[in-house]
């Protein structure tokens, strides 16, 4: 899931038809959605009296997310372990009742399952693909989550001047995951976060490098200093990285250059 994708307006409800499955995939089947019994402690640590959501979450992924593209079929059978449980231990890391902002939220991930883990939460999923946004809204339509999840079309630089009519959007944490390098990815999600907010990055093992990589255009665009962190750890194997930037300054973009003034009578002044 990319931030590059192309631009669209904002939606209020599912756009266009699906795609049908491939005749080369093998057909999705819910059984690929089981919880494994070795992982359901930890999926009752995460999700507690909310794991019957995070199954009927989980079948979606794996029945409707293969059909349209959304989840590969080889990732079926692992949605538990890659995906919701990785996704639901940055939850450690979320103040209670805060707003969240997911940027390029693809199938949900993380902002779905935040909001599943986390129902104090307020959550907006960004998301510019049209394919992806009609599955995000029909999934918390049929999850029931829509008094706590919004969904965005558009990139993050539309949610954050509200470009499309809509925003503009602005939350205590920003999430991503699997979206682009630190440096592009400050650029995009800080300005989403309220003064004093943060990004939450989900990161893999090469999490420190990164950070020691953009840690200067990071200061450039208004993030303190880059933090990483391992969540769940003593829950999931292995924890789950993320990379945590508070957002200490506003930085406002160069503006544009202004037009020249005009006199009373209409006419531009002499330079």
């Amino acid at each position: 899931m990319t931030h590059d994708d192309a631009t669209a307006d904002a939606v209020t409800g599912p756009g266009g038809t699906p795609p049908g499955p491939s005749p080369v995939r093998p057909v999705p089947s819910p059984e690929d959605a089981a919880l494994p019994a070795e992982l359901a402690p930890a999926a009752r640590a995460l999700f507690g009296d909310r794991l019957d959501l995070a199954a009927a979450y989980a079948e979606l992924l794996a029945t409707d997310g293969v059909v349209r593209g959304l989840i590969g079929p080889r990732e079926a059978p692992r949605i538990w372990d890659r995906h919701l449980l990785n996704c639901a231990a940055v939850a450690e890391r979320i103040p209670e009742g805060a707003s969240v902002i997911d940027v390029g939220s693809g199938a949900g991930l993380p902002g779905l399952v935040l909001a599943i883990a986390r129902p104090d939460l307020q959550v907006v999923l960004v998301e510019p693909l049209a394919r992806r946004t009609s599955f995000l809204i029909e999934a918390v339509q049929q999850l029931g989550l829509a008094k706590t999840v919004r969904v965005f079309r558009g990139r993050a630089d539309e949610a954050a001047t509200d470009a499309t009519g809509t925003g503009p959007f602005s939350a205590d944490v920003v999430t991503s995951r699997a979206v682009a390098p630190l440096d592009r990815l400050s650029g995009w999600c800080l300005p989403l976060a309220v003064p004093g907010g943060r990004l939450i990055a989900l990161k893999g093992a090469s999490a420190a490098d990164e950070v020691a990589e953009h840690a200067e255009i990071i200061d450039r665009l208004g993030g303190g200093e880059p933090s990483v962190h391992l969540c769940g750890v003593g829950v999931i194997d292995p924890p789950t990285t993320v990379v945590e930037i508070v957002r200490e300054r506003v930085v406002r973009p160069p503006s544009a250059k202004k037009a020249p003034k005009r006199s009373r009578g209409g006419r531009k002044r002499a330079r």
